[in-house]
């Protein structure tokens, strides 16, 4: 078996601690990467202010309406910065399902560990601001009256 300690060892994410031993949990090989892959997705650029150049700006497309261009910008953006911080990956591909979920954009993005030469794959959810409405659904609604002797008790 060749060794793979290049790929490199981390914390997994998210932190979880081994009961038996009372360590903290690690990743390595081909698990570390995809680990990474998931982090940069999830961290806004700017949000770590040592490295604010880390991470993606996928959630400043939370509230706009992605119709096919934009759509197409956000996988652009998106596989441009994973493999410009991602130095251990190559050959991103990244497809986009809008129809399997409501309210949600399931990115699969399809990578290739540069060193081993694996290929291997992530599904990434990123959840819309748009909630679907079911038919004959009424907003609740609050008597003025009950609002008042609420706040006056």
């Amino acid at each position: 078996m060749p060794d793979k300690s290049f790929l490199g060892q981390g914390m997994k994410f998210p932190p979880t601690i081994n009961p038996a031993t009372g360590k903290f949990e690690t990743v390595s090989e081909e698990q570390s990467v995809r680990e990474s892959v998931y982090l940069l997705l999830m961290t806004q650029k700017t949000e770590r202010p040592m490295r604010p150049e880390f991470g993606t700006n996928l959630m400043s497309y939370t509230f706009l309406d992605l119709g096919t261009t934009m759509l197409n910008m956000v996988i652009r953006t998106l596989r441009d910065q994973l493999t410009v911080q991602e130095p251990r990956i190559q050959d991103v591909e990244i497809t986009a399902d809008t129809k399997s979920r409501p309210g949600a954009i399931l990115f699969d993005i399809e990578y290739t560990v540069r060193a081993t030469n694996v290929r291997d794959n992530l599904v990434f959810p990123f959840y819309m601001n748009a909630q679907v409405e079911t038919e004959g659904e009424e907003p609740e609604e609050y008597e003025p009256e009950e609002i008042i002797q609420e706040i006056t008790d």
